[in-house]
């Protein structure tokens, strides 16, 4: 496993590892154009990231019709941010009032976070490298001008630091902001309900969250934190069908 891949929980074994090594050798070494590989990427989509887009559009097909921003807690390298830009661009794409706002330290988790030893040790914690915000502020902003409306841009904000201060911070300034989706995936207790109390009064019937280990007995953080500060909001509240590890809250 090289530097530049994410350390992740895997019942894979043996013969599966050996052909993911080959699809991502034969994505460096394909024999397609770089112009048209941009066209043919889903060559070497492996399911379990496919799943990752479809859930993705489910969710946005769930909070399309309700208004305001949408955000993620914990970017690192922004997919899901650009994702979220391009389903905007598919399901409505003449919506310039969606802001996607992304939050996150940039610089990973500080050793007293709590995380994995191999998560801290053989990938930075997540550190995304002190250049990398501008580099996905500017892929943000590439991809809304390739959409409808494209000369309009900059709906796109990335805010780094530590979340306990900016996400509190950013809500203070922003009193008229409204959630529409917030995806949470930090793990931690301490990131997780300062990110909960900031957005909860800007939470309305509709708006969908998406939770990465409310389940996971072993990081019992996150569901800690979200039955803290949901213990008077009404909710319901589903294993993700495509992606039972993750859970779907939708506030009533």
């Amino acid at each position: 496993m090289t530097d530049s891949q994410p350390v992740e929980a895997t019942t894979a074994s043996g013969e599966t590892f050996d052909h993911r090594a080959r699809l991502q050798q034969m994505f460096r070494d394909s024999p397609i154009p770089a112009d048209e590989l941009m066209f043919n990427l889903g060559l070497y989509v492996r399911s379990s990231l496919l799943v990752k887009f479809l859930v993705m559009d489910d969710l946005y097909r769930r909070f399309v019709s309700v208004p305001g921003a949408l955000l993620e807690f914990g970017t690192w390298r922004g997919q899901n941010l650009v994702l979220l830009e391009n389903l905007r661009a598919i399901h409505e794409p003449f919506n310039k009032q969606r802001t996607i706002i992304g939050f996150d330290t940039f610089t990973g988790y500080p050793e007293d976070a709590g995380m994995a030893e191999t998560a801290l040790t053989e990938h930075g914690g997540y550190n995304s490298g002190s250049d990398y915000p501008r580099y996905l502020a500017e892929l943000l902003e590439t991809h809304e001008g390739n959409s409808a409306f494209g000369h309009l841009r900059g709906n796109h904000k990335l805010i780094a630091g530590d979340v306990t201060q900016t996400a509190p911070k950013y809500f203070a300034d922003h009193p008229e902001t409204l959630v529409a989706f917030a995806f949470f995936d930090m793990g931690p207790y301490e990131p997780t309900v300062a990110a909960l109390r900031a957005i909860q009064p800007h939470l309305v019937p509709g708006s969908v969250l998406l939770f990465d280990e409310l389940t996971w007995t072993g990081a019992p953080g996150e569901a800690i934190a979200f039955k803290e500060v949901f213990r008077d909001i009404p909710y319901r509240i589903e294993k993700c069908p495509l992606y039972p590890s993750k859970s779907i809250v939708t506030v009533r």
